[in-house]
């Protein structure tokens, strides 16, 4: 099978198992994230554009808000890349980089682990961060929040900070918290020059919402 035909299959396998999903993580956010990877791919010489496509069609059958568990996720995707018989080193590197996409994969991570990513990594894992900033980012937020009952706003509950991933998943903060644990930290945690400049127009919408948000909670627009 040729490198086109491997990722139209795995972009139809991954549409058909996202396509009901209301969390923000569905068939769509795949779809951004793959077209922003290859984006930002383009720009940052030297990827492996199979790897980065596969990896960021993939990248959330892995996530443990979404699969049975990280393991379960890890095997089917091995599963499915071994289906479409390609070679072990391919499997690999997309099973490295899918490991590493996520936001919470850094914390409690020493800087220096960061920057020991793959190219392709690096990529995959900044497309996502994308995706999570600008108008779309605050969709998807407040799309999570509604989907785990959380409240928009308390302001006797301020932002808080978390040692490490699990302590980060099992908070319940209200969605405009987590702007201020998540979201307006993406920008600073970016990989690639290609992905810190397509990053400065999201960031600075979010800001202005909040901007926005905050006097309408008060009255005062």
């Amino acid at each position: 099978m040729d490198n086109d035909q491997a990722v139209a299959r795995t972009r139809d396998f991954v549409e058909q198992k996202f396509s009901q999903e209301g969390s923000g993580h569905d068939w769509w956010h795949m779809y951004r994230v793959w077209q922003l990877a290859k984006t930002i791919a383009q720009g940052e010489a030297g990827a492996d554009m199979l790897v980065v496509e596969l990896a960021a069609l993939l990248h959330d059958v892995a996530d443990s808000k979404l699969a049975e568990s990280e393991a379960a996720g890890r095997e089917e995707i091995a599963g499915w890349l071994q289906q479409l018989e390609l070679g072990a080193d391919v499997v690999d590197a997309v099973l490295g980089a899918v490991q590493n996409v996520s936001f919470s994969s850094s914390i409690g991570t020493p800087a220096d682990g960061q920057h020991s990513l793959s190219l392709e990594a690096q990529i995959v894992s900044d497309a996502d961060k994308l995706d999570a900033l600008g108008a779309i980012g605050i969709a998807r937020a407040f799309a999570y929040g509604g989907h785990k009952q959380r409240m928009l706003y308390d302001p006797a509950r301020p932002p808080e900070t978390y040692a490490d991933a699990a302590a980060y998943h099992s908070n319940d903060t209200p969605t405009i918290n987590h702007f201020y644990d998540k979201l307006l930290l993406l920008k600073d945690s970016l990989h690639t020059a290609t992905a810190r400049q397509l990053a400065g127009r999201r960031h600075q919408y979010m800001e202005q919402f909040l901007e926005e948000f905050y006097a309408e909670w008060e009255g005062k627009q």
